[in-house]
């Protein structure tokens, strides 16, 4: 710290109101959704601007006096890039709430980070408008998380994560500079791709404030198809066959045995057989698409009603926790066609180190989020998770895929992006960060190696 814990607190408020700061025992503020797995940090201070010109000048501030800043959106990440593991400002963004600009016939909203993602939904919908990105919990994640983590979900299976709903930024960068990047433009190619740069950078390269955000006309239908396989390479065989169909699903999901034995009593429509895999492939486009996809996946697929079954998809994570109050999940890739031996893999790892594994997640993009379950407080069982994550990363890698799919590097594989780009990428990607942020200060430890 470059400063005192009562200066920095004085200097804070008088930037944002001494009703907006909080200090270091602010619990809400210390973690994220890795708290189960004991990871917690501890602020110097906590900083709730209520405009992007007071995060300017909170970024300047600390930029001036090389004190870090974390920025935070609603906590929900998985990753631990929002916990304040090194100390400094934590710097929320959850009062930057305002619709700045909804243009339903033309399909284009403006917002500030701290909107939820479920507000851009509601607005969408209720205009005929749909917005596609669905992470979990859409009721507490803001758009300025959803854009630092470059967010996707189910539906960017066939509409794309974040980066292809974006078409503008507004933004703090070093050493406190307020910036718009793109805007109400669909398309500019004038300068660098920096709202690509910066979507999906987990505030490592500055401090998202507003985000103009596409949108496009609801689809006219939800019809998803499920059917339940005996196990994994059957799973992979129905989905290359909903990929050979024809038809581009809004969704493919799957569910393996053991997520199916935590999850599976409240699927809707029956009782979800206790063994197997589960993938769902949805239609958003007619019923001959869904008859297509139930064709693709066989005698005895299920039409289960929509919105119930979306309901339950999303409490999935939440199933699986509760079997034992805690887990480690990480979010690994591989090509579609290596989706089983990853399946699979992600159970005889958890075996060969003592732990419970389960995955579920986006089949079609093969996109897995491999778990292993623990007991909260048990330091030899998370030992034992942190060793079987990284046979897991070595698995994703031999299989021709990606350390992390969706939710980013963080805290947790903050020093792996070497297992899977060469010496030279990691070094520019070293260089993109030393150049925007000379003092390491936005979100120091996360992210870069």
């Amino acid at each position: 710290m470059a400063t005192d814990q009562g200066t920095l607190a004085a200097d804070l408020a008088k930037i944002v109101g001494a009703e907006h700061v909080l200090g270091p025992r602010a619990r809400a503020y210390r973690a994220d959704s890795t708290e189960t797995m004991g990871l917690t940090g501890r602020p110097d201070a906590v900083a709730l601007p209520g405009t992007a010109e007071e995060v300017a000048a909170v970024v300047g501030w600390c930029y001036e006096r090389g004190v870090a800043i974390v920025p935070r959106g609603g906590g929900t990440g998985f990753s631990g890039g929002a916990t304040p593991l090194e100390g400094g400002v934590v710097l929320s963004l959850e009062r930057l709430g305002r619709v700045r600009a909804f243009d339903p016939l033309l399909w284009r909203m403006e917002v500030e980070a701290g909107v939820t993602t479920r507000t851009v939904q509601r607005l969408a919908r209720e205009n005929g408008l749909f917005f596609p990105v669905d992470p979990g919990a859409a009721e507490s994640s803001l758009i300025g998380g959803n854009v630092a983590t470059n967010a996707g979900g189910p539906h960017c299976f066939k509409y794309g994560v974040m980066r292809a709903w974006i078409s503008g930024l507004e933004v703090v960068l070093a050493p406190g500079e307020l910036a718009r990047i793109g805007g109400a433009t669909r398309k500019d190619v004038a300068g660098y791709d920096l709202v690509g740069l910066l979507t999906g950078s987990e505030g490592t390269l500055g401090v998202v404030t507003a985000v103009w955000l596409k949108l496009m006309p609801a689809p006219a239908v939800s019809l998803p198809v499920c059917a339940f396989l005996p196990d994994a390479q059957a799973g992979q065989e129905a989905v290359e066959r909903v990929l050979g169909s024809g038809v581009v699903p809004a969704a493919i999901e799957y569910l393996d045995s053991a997520t199916l034995s935590a999850a599976g009593s409240t699927f809707p429509g029956r009782a979800a057989d206790r063994e197997g895999f589960l993938v769902i492939a949805e239609a958003d486009g007619s019923e001959a698409e869904a008859a297509e996809l139930a064709d693709a996946l066989g005698p005895g697929a299920l039409r289960p009603d929509a919105r119930e079954l979306w309901r339950w998809r999303e409490s999935v994570s939440l199933a699986v926790t509760a079997q034992k109050g805690g887990k480690l999940s990480d979010d690994i890739g591989v090509p579609v066609d290596r989706l089983a031996e990853a399946v699979d893999g992600t159970i005889e790892i958890g075996a060969r180190h003592g732990l419970e594994a389960c995955s579920w997640g986006h089949a079609g993009d093969a996109n897995l989020h491999s778990t292993f379950l623990l007991t909260p407080g048990d330091a030899g069982e998370l030992r034992r998770a942190e060793a079987a994550a990284e046979e897991l990363f070595d698995l994703a890698i031999e299989l021709g895929g990606t350390i992390s799919g969706e939710h980013g590097l963080g805290w947790l594989k903050r020093d792996r992006l070497h297992k899977q780009w060469s010496p030279a990428a990691v070094a520019a990607h070293r260089a993109i960060k030393d150049a925007l942020d000379p003092k390491g200060l936005f979100n120091p430890g996360k992210k870069t190696p």
